[in-house]
């Protein structure tokens, strides 16, 4: 494609060359010594050319001025003639142009596709193993031991440590944040002597749920007690201790610019950082596979939707193919 731009920048440029050239032949005055081309437009009065640094179309003409001889006259008209040619002649090109561009994608057809498809071979056991690692890793562990019974695939780690981190994880979705970090205690101790910044945010969200009670000064006490020492050593930690503390200026959160943090979605963000931490405490990844490789498909898709034409799947809970449009 690179090469057929350059192509057409060159072909557009021979084209203007001889655009300039039959211009400057017709402008020759009659009766006159012969002058160089290129600067007939400097010495002959009875015409004006005029560029638009904005603009790739050859030079405008200007109108012949009253008491322009016969001559100037004639010039010019032939002048505007050529000109009008040129133009319309460029723009057919450019036409022409724009149409090779876009009929240059490739145009695959449904049949074709499927067949490309079929042709790419995919184990079944590689399929179960990705199915149970998003059950083990989104914490189902009711589906994860059907799943093992079904199709014979085992999980690469304990389901009963399962049932113990989402016992963790739902303290946390339900505010009893003391009763998580206990638990999480019991689980492991060292992934909270190891995680500062979870710790803190356990903290954090204790202190929410503290303010969402109404107990203002209970949460003044934890705030210095607790969380005031942690922001000394950590400049990310008290700005986030300044945010939190500002709860509590507004008798009306919805009208506080940090109202967010005592929506839900605050809590499952919580829960889902003490969820990855005790994964990878326990050798297993934190994300699950299977919302990558959806992410991976959609971003090729976007890279193949540039270079062709194809079925493609617009909606990923049903993987349904579209027709291309062409």
């Amino acid at each position: 494609m690179l090469g057929n731009d350059n192509n057409q920048e060159a072909a557009q440029s021979g084209f203007f060359i001889t655009i300039h050239t039959r211009i400057e032949i017709q402008v020759q005055p009659e009766n006159k010594p012969k002058q160089n081309p290129r600067n007939n437009h400097r010495r002959n009065p009875n015409y004006s050319l005029s560029h638009s640094s904005e603009s790739s179309r050859p030079p405008k003409l200007t109108a012949p001025k009253e008491n322009e001889p016969r001559g100037g006259a004639l010039m010019s008209f032939h002048l505007s003639h050529t000109i009008d040619q040129a133009i319309r002649q460029l723009e057919e090109i450019e036409a022409q142009l724009k149409a090779a561009m876009s009929g240059s994608k490739k145009l695959i057809t449904r049949e074709e596709w499927e067949k490309n498809l079929n042709d790419v071979k995919i184990k079944k056991e590689d399929m179960n193993k990705l199915v149970m690692n998003f059950f083990v890793t989104e914490g189902y562990v009711d589906a994860a031991e059907k799943f093992r019974k079904e199709s014979g695939t085992e999980p690469d780690i304990d389901l009963a440590t399962i049932t113990e981190r989402m016992a963790v994880k739902k303290a946390v979705q339900c505010g009893n944040v003391e009763d998580a970090i206990d638990k999480m205690n019991d689980l492991n101790p060292e992934i909270l002597d190891t995680n500062p910044q979870l710790c803190f945010h356990l903290q954090q969200q204790r202190l929410i749920e503290l303010i969402r009670n109404g107990k203002v000064e209970e949460a003044l006490e934890f705030a210095q007690e607790e969380l005031a020492p942690r922001g000394e050593e950590n400049q990310s930690f008290l700005e986030e201790l300044e945010r939190t503390v500002a709860l509590l200026a507004f008798e009306d959160v919805s009208n506080c610019p940090v109202g967010e943090l005592l929506d839900i979605s605050q809590r499952l963000k919580t829960a889902s950082e003490v969820n990855a931490a005790i994964l990878t405490s326990q050798s297993h990844e934190k994300d699950p596979k299977l919302p990558s490789l959806l992410k991976m498909l959609v971003w090729a898709q976007n890279q193949l939707d540039e270079k062709a034409h194809y079925p493609r799947i617009n909606d990923l809970s049903t993987a349904k193919l579209e027709d291309p449009s062409a």
